[in-house]
């Protein structure tokens, strides 16, 4: 066992202000500084996002819940009116907004910052927005913990994984134990950053420290059922089905049997949120005339619920080819809040979790295949409007991908033919409006994503999206347009350099990004890219690899083969992804009997081609670099 070092570990002589509340609480409750540090890290990373609520109402560097607050103060957004399946074989199953839970029902687990004003006498306001007392807090609620459990105030940190356990607030014990030893596992190698609000923090290493795992029994918490679930070994999860039986008159719900990957490859693995609350999410679930996904994930200890065997296809992305080749997460955000933040828990489990599928089904691990439901292109020119923006702009793609062991680094020179986008997530914030009111500026905040203009300054219009607005109009800041957006990890080709800015091939067009090379928001990469082959002086774009007609067989409806209301130009270039066979899967019944999956000849070539991917024919494209 081991005392592990102080609270201070780092640069002595000059500690932030922060790292010495982190102290000062410490010190208070009895609480060992790493145990209160590593617990913070996992919560929040140490961010204290200027007061603003996390998905699940969740304050300040120990993320304090207080979802009755949050939800008081939280708008409503809608993320569009995209059938979820996406097959026009079939009538559309459109999925609504839930409801706002009455809070006066919200569980333990949203309602720590009310337990810890009460620990501490500090008032609930200064809990939320004073980053200081917030740590106290948190420390508060490890004391009264280990108080709880019959333990002292230990100096030894591996005296408190019982405590830490219970700070996750998961009502099971494999989730408990999984979120305390992550907290051990920080403890143990030790982190370095600097916050959201610029203040250096350091957690020095402890590689000692040996919690005793034995103090998790004493939580008298719930076993869940992982019998039947598709999880490593280094998550917790558990089995709640969704339902596959009819209703009504001869529709069912909510997903389709498979066979997969024998009868269909697994390309894709979407991320969404939810836009619910954990638990009617798992109702929602359930219900055959809702929709359906394979993972759902907590957010306030990570915890995941699988209800579609990976074999069957879900419905959740809003095209039905993408469905029929994806697996869909769901993370927990009932705030619809598009600036709300995503705890450190969960980004650690849905990585290991992401890790786990992408070897199962040999998937890169790249924004080509790991893409985000803002990534999935419209299947026809009628659906583009109305799919959705989620996970957003402020989802941390490049830290997602550091936990997926996948940092987008640079990797060519500086005159590179491809980029991918990679803005300094915490110091970059634009302008985003919609975030509460209509027009009205959202709260600064890091993202992940940059705005794309006509021209090589921020006073030029933005670049427009002629799918989004037929009428031509520019495309705006506003959070859930994606017309003028590039993601980080995305990759682009550049089409000119002009200073500090950058252009590359986009809808059809160039378009501008302000990337400086002493803060770039964009890194050099190698890709491969296609342009249209000689003689065509544009090509059509697609959103689906559908086979063509004479590949169906008698009894299969041949889908149409349509394209989107852009084109590629001679000239342009475009980052290409994989080279496949059209391909469809025919299930329009609850009797498996008559499914069927129907490949072509003609191959299409998937591109990065705005901030949704798409399709172009591989017989109207030429490879013009590798």
């Amino acid at each position: 066992m081991s005392s592990g070092p102080a609270a201070t570990a780092g640069p002595a002589a000059s500690p932030s202000a922060l790292q010495r509340a982190f102290d000062r609480a410490a010190e208070e409750y009895g609480v060992p500084g790493s145990v209160l540090l590593g617990v913070s890290y996992l919560q929040s990373r140490w961010d204290g996002h200027g007061g603003a609520a996390s998905v699940t109402g969740g304050y300040g560097p120990m993320h304090l819940t207080d979802a009755r607050t949050a939800l008081a103060e939280a708008p409503h957004h809608s993320h569009g009116a995209e059938d979820a399946r996406g097959d026009s074989a079939r009538p559309a199953r459109t999925v609504t907004d839930a409801a706002l839970p009455d809070p006066a029902r919200l569980p333990a687990q949203l309602r720590t910052l009310e337990r810890a004003a009460g620990l501490t006498g500090i008032p609930a306001g200064e809990l939320r927005e004073s980053v200081a007392a917030n740590v106290r807090g948190g420390a508060a609620l490890l004391a009264d913990a280990q108080r709880r459990l019959g333990l002292p105030l230990s100096e030894d940190p591996g005296d408190w994984y019982g405590a830490v356990a219970r700070f996750s607030g998961a009502d099971d014990t494999a989730t408990a134990t999984v979120y305390a030893d992550d907290v051990f596992d920080v403890i143990r190698s030790g982190e370095a950053r600097t916050t959201d609000d610029g203040q250096r923090m350091v957690l020095a290493a402890d590689p000692g420290a040996a919690p005793d795992r034995t103090q998790a029994a004493a939580l008298g918490l719930r076993t869940a059922d992982a019998s039947r679930t598709e999880c490593p070994p280094t998550v917790a999860c558990e089995w709640i089905p969704a339902p596959y039986e009819e209703f009504g008159e001869g529709d069912y719900g909510n997903h389709d049997k498979g066979d997969r990957p024998r009868s269909q490859s697994v390309e894709y693995i979407v991320v969404h949120d939810t836009e619910a609350t954990w638990d009617t999410t798992l109702q929602l679930v359930q219900n055959p005339e809702y929709v359906s996904w394979q993972y759902s994930l907590r957010s306030s200890d990570g915890h995941i619920a699988q209800h579609v065997p990976l074999k069957d296809v879900a419905w959740h992305a809003g095209n039905w080819y993408v469905n029929a080749k994806s697996v869909g997460l769901e993370h927990e955000g009932f705030l619809v809040a598009p600036d709300a933040w995503y705890t450190e828990a969960m980004y650690r489990t849905s990585a290991r979790l992401v890790r786990y599928l992408a070897h199962r089904f040999d998937i890169p691990l790249d924004r080509q295949h790991i893409i985000g439901h803002d990534n999935v292109p419209g299947t026809t020119t009628a659906t583009i409007r109305g799919m959705h923006t989620d996970p957003g702009p402020y989802w941390d793609w490049a830290h997602y991908f550091r936990l997926l062991g996948r940092p987008l680094t640079p990797s060519a020179g500086p005159d590179s033919a491809v980029v991918t986008v990679r803005p300094a997530y915490d110091a970059h914030k634009p302008l985003y409006t919609g975030c509460v009111r209509a027009g009205e500026a959202c709260a600064p905040h890091g993202s992940g994503a940059v705005r794309l203009h006509t021209g090589p300054g921020e006073d030029t219009p933005l670049v427009k999206d002629v799918g989004l607005r037929p009428d031509g109009a520019d495309s705006t800041n506003g959070v859930n347009d994606t017309g003028a957006r590039a993601s980080t990890g995305q990759q682009y080709a550049v089409a000119e350099r002009r200073g500090d800015w950058t252009a590359v091939w986009y809808l059809g067009q160039k378009a501008w990004f302000h990337n400086p090379r002493t803060q770039p928001t964009a890194v050099p990469s190698r890709g491969t890219l296609v342009t249209p082959r000689e003689g065509l002086d544009r090509v059509p774009v697609y959103g689906r690899a559908y086979p063509e007609a004479s590949a169906y067989p008698a009894g299969v409806p041949v889908q149409a083969v349509s394209p989107l209301p852009y084109t590629l130009g001679a000239g342009q270039r475009y980052v290409a992804g994989d080279r496949t066979p059209g391909e469809y899967l025919y299930a329009p019944k609850f009797d498996t009997s008559v499914h069927r999956v129907v490949r072509g000849q003609e191959e299409y070539v998937q591109i990065q081609f705005g901030h949704r991917v798409a399709f172009v024919k591989a017989a109207d494209v030429r490879v013009v670099r590798r």
